[in-house]
């Protein structure tokens, strides 16, 4: 597969993103925001809807050919090989809860392969990006953008490992990986969404394990992470937003981190 020209969408995709963080911030920590619950339960409100709207109605405006693929509106097919991959706010719940560390994701695929991502953190008004040979970047506010770069860290026992739930791992019966890597590493915190992930990014953690995942959750955190220097993979080790969890860790602690993580018998 020949790489495309990512950098009109990059460009795109970060201007996009600007418009949807200031539409998410009229909502956010307001008294009267309405809550509904979605089939599975999770929580939904017109800040994500909303913002996704905003998302697919750009994209149809500048790559009409594109596809894309929502969490709240589904997918919708394109003709040129590009797909992109949206979680309008991702961590509603913390949202919902006044929590800053909901983010906003923007994933683009090209021929089935994560190529380009944006994550943005609006109420704390931070940003990760990166497309695929162009590295990964990190912005805090008005500052100039910096690379992002995972850590260095060698061994479980110096590390930080950041989880979302611990009702997801109970779910999946693995609530055994959960206790050991809770055992073995330096320090365990519940920093958990897109959030943990940019901690791993930006070498502020070290790992950070999903034990449920959506593509949407992770199409846009793929290529950031494997443009930081580290590993965005599932359970298995493969790196695909497609394996139902997912695994952010930089290269010195995959192998531990992915043994521990490997189904008994397997």
């Amino acid at each position: 597969m020949s790489q495309p020209d990512l950098q009109p969408r990059l460009d795109f995709a970060l201007s996009a993103y600007s418009a949807a963080k200031a539409f998410i911030l009229n909502y956010y920590q307001q008294a009267d925001l309405e809550v509904e619950n979605k089939r599975d339960s999770s929580p939904v409100t017109a800040a994500d809807r909303g913002a996704e709207q905003l998302l697919r109605a750009e994209i149809t405006k500048h790559f009409p050919g594109d596809g894309v693929l929502g969490e709240e509106f589904g997918d919708a097919p394109g003709t040129n090989g590009f797909r992109w991959i949206l979680d309008p706010i991702d961590g509603t719940k913390s949202f919902i809860h006044g929590v800053p560390l909901f983010g906003t994701l923007i994933g683009l695929e090209y021929e089935r392969q994560c190529v380009l991502g944006v994550c943005g953190f609006p109420a704390l008004d931070e940003l990760l990006y990166g497309a695929k040979g162009s590295g990964a970047w990190w912005s805090k506010g008005a500052a100039a953008p910096k690379r992002a770069q995972v850590s260095k860290v060698s061994q479980l026992s110096d590390a930080m490992f950041c989880c979302t739930t611990i009702e997801g791992w109970n779910r999946i019966g693995r609530r055994d990986a959960f206790d050991q890597l809770l055992s073995r590493a330096k320090l365990s915190r519940g920093w958990g969404d897109c959030y943990g992930h940019a901690l791993v990014a930006t070498g502020r953690a070290d790992v950070m394990v999903d034990a449920g995942l959506n593509p949407w959750d992770g199409a846009a955190l793929l290529p950031i992470i494997e443009e930081a220097g580290g590993h965005f993979v599932d359970w298995k080790g493969q790196p695909t937003v497609y394996g139902g969890n997912g695994v952010s860790v930089n290269p010195h602690l995959k192998d531990e981190v992915m043994a521990i993580l490997r189904a008994p018998g397997a």
